[in-house]
């Protein structure tokens, strides 16, 4: 069935009366939400809303990590053909005031007292004239929201569902505000039939059904983590909340999900906890080995096979498992989304026996414009083009896509809108290609393209994928826009370096002290070293830059959504790139 506005994925939700639709873990256990409950929640939530005026086209801002509420405001707001403005919980006073501003939201959820003195704070810089607050609060200036929830309804509300029905699919669904990877965040305008038209199409050739698991610890503010935990939802999967990113690892083992999305960053850390693991002798061994069986069984496991051979059992049982096991042991599907995954990665886990199935879109796409599916899978792409959705690739190699999941505009920016579409068709910013089996790949963010002085161009992000397969680097980034060579800045993978130091006998009391070692100097060195055997003599890495920084969201590094910041850390390390560029030339001349 097709779905024209997502109140018809809420409708299904209630209509197919589970048990456990959703799970949260408020205190030490896990509790289930069913079908009735979110019923009740969300036609509470509509009904409060109602009082304080909110109509058709008023905007609702949701501040808050993943929770059952957050998706119970959304629905509420959905319900009554309100606007929702996600707000990452990450954000600074000043970037939440700012999003607050734009949008012109009057009513706001927060999740907890971190968040409601964070919008107190700034709240006479906007319009909002009320604060919902999820967590039991008893605080001044703010309504809780359980309160309203707990007064619930006792039956059906013909009232409420005729109004949630009358929702059309151009009407106003969501202002997304794109994470801000380069430049202020814009506001993108994402409609009910834009969204449900994408949601119709991107999981096809996927088992969902009721009975399946999954957990939602992707930030629910990024449309690919919404979008997702819409899907599942409309599909019967169970939904279980992780606020943090630091309790995914607990909560894999307590919920054992069947389905997993991830961005690239958490399976890079999957591999790399993995390798720290395997490091020493006998496992060492036993791993080498494995990985060796792995390689002759790949083929089988990219088209969805379960090798048979007694050589891969064995791998399996002694290694491969393991890794499972950590993930709670019960995935079937595996999903990355949100970033470039890399092709070395993707191959490493089918070397384990998994197959990750990557897709491919964009805030503007509702996101999904292309995804491997366990029906068509090559490794290396993104997948095939959703059938609903027309790509093209420009002279330049641009990305340029057109159709029902394309957003219309963006909030009070014409001349933004204005420049995003060429012809009628929306210009991604991505460079690819789509082979002759239909499969489509990426190369890499244009505006991220280094051109270097002498005209040769060089797409930083598969090298730098590369080299985040090394247990010892952090986050690299590659530099070297208009100058003569490329180079490289690492933060490295600190625990690992700190361990690898002490092993060695350096001795060391600060990061700065660390990365200055001249043996540390050459670890790295020979790390690039190593990744520059397999470039293009243009390509090659001429300098490293060791900084003592840990890239996280904390420090501005990256995006909430784990995406590299490329320009603020070029910005940051402004005086070291050019010292040693600097240098680099005067030992040239000399």
């Amino acid at each position: 069935m097709n779905l024209h506005t997502l109140n018809d994925i809420f409708f299904a939700v209630v209509e197919r009366r589970q048990d456990r639709v959703m799970m949260h873990r408020p205190h030490d256990q896990w509790v289930s939400i069913s079908s009735q409950d979110i019923y009740c929640g969300v036609v509470a939530i509509a009904r409060a809303l109602q009082e304080w005026n909110i109509s058709k086209g008023d905007r609702v801002a949701i501040l808050s990590e993943n929770r059952p509420e957050w998706t119970m405001t959304d629905f509420a707001c959905l319900t009554l053909g309100a606007i929702t403005v996600p707000i990452y919980s990450t954000l600074t006073e000043e970037q939440t005031a700012n999003a607050l501003q734009d949008s012109g939201a009057r009513i706001i959820a927060v999740s907890t007292e971190q968040q409601l003195q964070k919008v107190l704070s700034i709240r006479d810089q906007t319009a909002v004239e009320k604060i919902l607050v999820m967590d039991d609060l008893n605080a001044a200036g703010a309504v809780p929201l359980h309160g309203l929830m707990k007064a619930g309804v006792a039956e059906r509300d013909p009232e409420f569902e005729a109004r949630a029905r009358s929702i059309k699919p151009e009407d106003l669904a969501t202002i997304i505000y794109t994470s801000g990877t380069t430049g202020t965040p814009k506001g993108v305008m994402l409609t009910h039939g834009n969204i449900a038209s994408n949601i119709s199409y991107s999981l096809q050739g996927f088992d969902l059904r009721p009975g399946e698991t999954s957990i939602s610890f992707l930030p629910l503010s990024h449309i690919t983590a919404r979008h997702a935990d819409l899907v599942l939802l409309y599909h019967g999967v169970s939904l279980a909340y992780c606020p943090f990113i630091e309790q995914l690892s607990q909560a894999l083992l307590d919920v054992r999900p069947t389905v997993f999305l991830g961005v690239p960053r958490v399976y890079e850390k999957i591999y790399a906890q993995v390798e720290q693991k395997a490091k020493r002798f006998p496992k060492s061994v036993l791993y080498r080995l494995a990985l060796n069986i792995g390689r002759a069984h790949t083929s089988e496991i990219l088209v969805g096979k379960h090798p048979r051979s007694l050589t891969w059992k064995l791998a399996d049982r002694v290694v491969f498992s393991q890794v499972r096991s950590g993930l709670g042991g019960r995935v079937q599907i595996f999903i990355s989304g949100g970033a470039p995954l890399g092709r070395e990665l993707a191959e490493w886990f089918a070397v384990i026996g998994i197959r990750i199935h990557e897709g491919y879109g964009l805030t503007e796409t509702s996101p999904v414009i292309a995804i491997n599916t366990p029906l068509a899978h090559k490794l290396g792409t993104v997948g095939k083009i959703l059938p609903n959705i027309e790509v093209r690739i420009a002279e330049d190699g641009e990305i340029l896509v057109r159709g029902p999941s394309v957003f219309k505009s963006y909030w009070k920016r014409a001349e933004d809108t204005k420049s995003a579409f060429i012809d009628g068709w929306f210009k991604t910013g991505d460079i690819g290609a789509i082979d002759s089996d239909g499969f489509l790949s990426i190369t890499d963010r244009k505006k991220d393209l280094i051109k270097t002085s002498g005209g040769k161009f060089i797409a930083p992000q598969p090298i730098e994928n590369s080299l985040k397969l090394n247990p010892l680097v952090g986050t690299p980034v590659i530099i070297g826009d208009k100058r003569k060579f490329p180079a490289v800045i690492i933060s490295p993978s600190f625990p690992a370096l700190e361990q690898w130091a002490r092993a060695h006998k350096i001795n060391f009391s600060t990061r700065e002290e660390l990365i200055l070692n001249e043996k540390v100097q050459a670890l790295y060195e020979g790390i690039v070293e190593g990744a520059n055997q397999n470039l293009a003599r243009f390509e090659k890495l001429k300098k490293v830059l060791l900084v003592p920084d840990e890239f996280s969201m904390e420090t501005g590094a990256l995006t909430a959504t784990l995406k590299l910041r490329r320009r603020f850390v070029e910005d940051r390390y402004r005086e070291l790139i050019d010292e040693t560029y600097a240098r680099a030339e005067a030992s040239h001349a000399s």
